[in-house]
């Protein structure tokens, strides 16, 4: 039989980071209990601060009837000169009944000693108490407490159990909270327990309670609203996802209300008001053609029908923090940025302290803008020695607001409130986009830093952080990168592609990590190719293609990106298949020969028509000049009807030596053209 089963867990207001961030398992959980006892059935959970609610429309009364079956030990084992042994006593006693009732059945080619027996289904009402408390326990939302005389724990007191399975109480305890048919309603409808006839009750109980219960429901509603404000103020809210799910977490009756602070506070840079909005308050920035106004929405909670004292309260509460800020903004400005005090904060133990990691980060600079100093100065106009201050400059004051009052209050606005302080005292702009741009990129989606000097001092700290970790061994292992050296890779691999620097990856880091502890050069370069084999994956590239070029010892980064583009384009068209087996069989042929010490080719032993035809296309394909590597491939794959023809009509190990030899060279002259770009022997089809 099929009846509704309805579980709500009344508990004190739920935080709302833990909750989320527990949120994707909650119904997993949910539905491994399910199966576990064989009463998996379709279900909906709902969530708002106050109650965790599943929802089953149609859930069995009782599990299905099942049979069991018990296999025990060889009929040669159980039973000597045919009487039982201890084995055969003891599968009868496992299995709960008299060895007469025992049979024989055939499992992994023996004959063993087998019983089946039929299990009756157990009520589900039975089984629920134990499945909720089960559930509940599974959950992981971090910090839990303690409350009453419990000695057990839960991210919150629970203070009612309301759970019913076809219209009819289910009895049950949890933490001591004996099951009720009854809930809650909003806190200003009602403290009062509220008695439940039925489930359709329940849901028109809550709804007229002020509980919008479904999340995604709360989320529009919210949304709604928000363009309901833009378009009577002419503004535009700013919706950021994180806060908007927080705020869905936290409310049961949510309306957004429009309130200002005072425009001497828009002084303050726009994000030090935003972080303080968003982080303290959970408020919402507001814009008006592009511009942070002095406006915030704020999402109540509360009943009532005059919002003018909630939003008094909001802006009465917002109004000290913008003061700090200001505060601290001025502070700041008038102290000037300076690095003094770095010499006394530890980067790492056995780096060194910031200061001592800014001058190893200078060394690098300097390094780095002997390869792009004439790039840098193309793209700003300036000359070469003054970049090379300003590069210069951008370092030394990078971790300046590292000692800032504002960086200490708010830390993810290091770099950019360094940018403000720079402008606001009048360093060169260059300059303070550096300091802004240091952490570029900061993931996946990330812009990279704009300029090439903004790249340079990015890729300072970057490969200062990588070769110090390295060298102390704090090498990322499994899933554990602590310090974000996988994503300091993935920057510089995106950084030397996109502003078109050079970047050899042994060079670079063996002539940087010289200066060093010991560093495992050969396990530094495979973490960093590995970081280039997943930034090409996420591109949807065949890795072998990338283990093709890599293979021919190429390490510069623009090279290995072109020539990994140009062999993916070729790769996907139509004849491809048929082309590469016939470079695979060149490259099989010349498996043996040493590609960098290859014969000169004798015409003069060109016995075959086959042999001038190929030497010739060859020799046209090879004296032109390619404007891609892509060309350059397609030329050569032209050879392919050439290369047919040889194969059909040349006999390569020739009885005659120096023919043999003089066609292994050709052959192999061949596919060195193509090992240049790719060792095309490495690529799965």
């Amino acid at each position: 039989m099929i009846q509704p089963l309805l579980i709500e867990i009344g508990v004190e207001e739920l935080p709302a980071v833990p909750l989320l961030k527990e949120l994707k398992n909650i119904e997993k959980k949910w539905l491994t209990v399910l199966e576990e006892n064989a009463l998996v059935a379709e279900f909906e959970f709902y969530y708002t601060p106050r109650r965790l609610v599943l929802w089953h429309p149609e859930f069995k009364m009782r599990q299905d009837d099942s049979e069991e079956e018990f296999f025990g030990a060889p009929i040669a084992i159980a039973y000597k000169d045919g009487v039982p042994t201890k084995a055969a006593e003891g599968f009868a006693r496992k299995c709960g009944v008299e060895l007469s009732e025992v049979s024989k059945a055939e499992k992994g080619g023996k004959e063993v000693l087998y019983y089946k027996k039929s299990v009756e289904g157990q009520e589900s009402a039975a089984l629920l108490p134990a499945m909720i408390e089960k559930w509940i326990k599974s959950l992981s939302f971090g910090k839990s407490m303690r409350w009453g005389s419990n000695s057990e724990s839960f991210i919150r007191p629970v203070r009612w159990v309301h759970v019913t399975l076809a219209e009819k109480l289910v009895e049950m305890s949890l933490f001591g909270v004996p099951s009720t048919q009854t809930t809650r309603l909003h806190r200003m409808a009602s403290f009062e327990p509220q008695d439940v006839a039925d489930n359709k009750s329940y849901f028109e109980q809550l709804k007229a309670g002020a509980v919008t219960l479904f999340q995604d429901e709360r989320q529009q509603s919210i949304l709604d609203i928000f363009k309901k404000l833009e378009s009577e103020n002419g503004v535009e809210i700013e919706i950021d996802e994180e806060l908007l799910a927080e705020v869905v977490a936290i409310t049961e009756h949510p309306t957004p209300l429009l309130g200002s602070f005072d425009e001497a506070f828009l002084r303050l840079p726009p994000e030090v008001i935003i972080t303080s909005m968003k982080e303290h308050q959970r408020y919402f920035p507001v814009f008006k053609d592009g511009k942070l106004i002095n406006k915030f929405v704020v999402v109540s909670n509360a009943l009532t029908d005059d919002f003018s004292k909630v939003i008094e309260g909001n802006e009465r509460v917002l109004r000290p923090r913008l003061a700090d800020g200001l505060f601290f903004y001025d502070n700041d400005l008038k102290n000037g940025l300076s690095t003094d005090g770095l010499e006394k904060v530890v980067f790492m133990n056995g780096l060194g302290t910031l200061a001592e990691k800014i001058e190893r980060e200078h060394d690098i600079a300097d390094y780095l803008f002997e390869l792009y100093g004439a790039a840098v100065s193309e793209e700003n106009g300036r000359h070469y020695e003054q970049n090379q201050e300003l590069l210069q400059r951008a370092v030394a004051l990078a971790k300046a607001d590292l000692m800032s009052e504002m960086v200490y209050e708010f830390t993810e606005l290091q770099g950019l409130m360094g940018y403000y302080y720079a402008k606001a005292l009048g360093e060169e702009p260059e300059v303070a986009l550096a300091i802004k741009e240091q952490y570029l990129p900061e993931g996946e989606d990330s812009p990279v830093p704009s300029t090439k000097l903004s790249a340079i001092v990015a890729l300072s700290i970057k490969l200062d952080t990588l070769l110090g970790l390295f060298s102390i061994n704090q090498i990322p292992t499994g899933s554990r990168d602590p310090f974000a050296l996988r994503r300091a890779v993935n920057g510089m691999i995106r950084i030397s592609k996109e502003h078109d620097l050079e970047f050899d990856i042994t060079k670079t880091l063996r002539e940087l990590g010289a200066k060093y502890g010991e560093i495992d050069f050969e396990k530094l370069e495979a973490f960093f190719l590995e970081r280039l084999n997943q930034y090409y994956r996420a591109q949807g590239i065949n890795l072998s293609i990338v283990n093709a070029v890599l293979s021919t010892g190429e390490r510069e980064l623009r090279r290995i990106d072109a020539k990994v583009n140009a062999v993916a384009t070729i790769a996907e068209s139509s004849d491809f298949a048929t082309v590469f087996s016939t470079f695979k069989r060149v490259a099989n042929i010349t498996k043996d020969v040493d590609l960098s010490d290859l014969d000169a080719i004798n015409t003069d032993l060109f016995e075959e028509k086959a042999e001038v035809a190929l030497f010739n296309a060859y020799t046209a394909v090879s004296e032109k000049v390619y404007g891609s590597y892509t060309e350059q491939l397609d030329a050569l794959f032209s050879l392919k009807p050439q290369l047919d023809d040889f194969f059909e009509k040349v006999m390569v190990n020739a009885d005659d030596e120096a023919i043999k030899q003089n066609r292994k060279a050709l052959v192999g002259t061949i596919y060195k053209a193509i090992f240049d770009i790719a060792d095309i022997k490495e690529i799965s089809v």
